[in-house]
């Protein structure tokens, strides 16, 4: 290796010239490769816990196979819904608005869509939806880490220019052909070198999946509250990520719309760790239950339930129905 190219990786992160390779006719997509392993990351994350709560691997997928379906549809339409103009505005092709392999999936709408996908699999096969939406927590930011890279292979998503160390070389891109727009000796034309911003982002969502894990061994959490640490978490860095990105975007007041967006899903995070399943009292824990008399029909909240208490109440087979 020269000094010229080992000073190059050392002053720069490289980019792929080319995001997509032929099989024969097949083409294999690096951002069609990094969402699918980490949905299949998720799934599995998901599974692990599921069975540690008491349920069962086969559950993860059932519900897995709404969830995903949706949340790519969610993710498709909330970006052409914010970003119109290169599919319905002047000049656009309408037609690359089902392209989604190009690129163009808002986390936004994959995660709405994607948890209705969720509740109406939890509901078909009778886990409550909490529980699910906290098995999944960790896993799915480990899925948004490395479906990021995604934009890497697409030479997407980056901030300002800058000379750091680990500054990221950007290449002018033809789209719609998958790779760097090549000059006229052959080689990749450079657009320049910049804050690699999907990195950072990529980094955010794995230290919140580490600290959700280990603030989850630290406290005893109510239901839903670990994926609500996970609606406040993610816009948080999110919203710090939007204001370095120098990406087109559609701006309200001034500031990208996802900017806003990332203040509006915080102060839902926020609602939802707070208004969550009500864990049991210990002192509510130890009071005897009233006995039921000989044929007395017991009904649902009453003495089946109050039976269930103590750490385990929420991993309990009662607290798995549909809620």
């Amino acid at each position: 290796m020269s000094a010229g190219a080992l000073a190059t990786l050392v002053t720069e992160i490289p980019s792929p010239s080319t995001g997509v390779w032929w099989l024969g006719p097949v083409p294999i997509r690096g951002y069609a490769l990094s969402i699918l392993l980490g949905i299949v990351v998720a799934v599995w994350v998901a599974q692990r816990r599921i069975v540690s709560r008491g349920g069962t691997a086969g559950q993860v997928l059932d519900i897995s196979a709404w969830a995903v379906p949706f949340g790519i549809l969610g993710g498709r339409i909330y970006h052409l819904i914010t970003s119109p103009q290169p599919y319905f505005g002047v000049g656009g092709n309408p037609w690359a608005a089902i392209r989604i392999w190009e690129g163009g999936l808002g986390i936004w709408g994959a995660v709405a869509l994607g948890a209705l996908g969720a509740w109406i699999g939890c509901r078909r096969h009778g886990v409550a939806f909490g529980d699910f939406a906290d098995a999944v927590a960790p896993g799915y930011l480990v899925a948004q880490a490395l479906g990021r890279f995604g934009n890497w292979f697409n030479n997407e998503i980056y901030g300002p220019p800058t000379d750091l160390p680990w500054g990221l070389r950007i290449y002018e891109w033809d789209q719609q052909a998958g790779h760097a727009v090549i000059d006229s000796a052959g080689n990749p034309m450079v657009k320049g070198v910049f804050h690699p911003t999907f990195l950072y982002e990529a980094l955010w969502c794995l230290a919140l999946a580490a600290f959700i894990l280990w603030f989850e061994r630290q406290h005893r959490l109510r239901r839903g509250q670990a994926f609500a640490l996970v609606v406040i978490g993610y816009p948080l860095g999110r919203f710090f990520i939007e204001l370095m990105r120098t990406d087109d975007a559609n701006r309200i007041f001034g500031q990208r719309v996802n900017v806003w967006v990332s203040l509006l899903v915080i102060a839902l995070g926020v609602v939802l760790y707070r208004r969550t399943g009500r864990a049991v009292d210990p002192v509510e824990a130890r009071e005897p239950v009233e006995p039921v008399e000989p044929g007395e029909p017991v009904l649902a909240g009453e003495a089946g339930e109050a039976q269930v208490s103590g750490p385990d109440a929420q991993n309990s087979p009662a607290s798995r129905h549909t809620e």
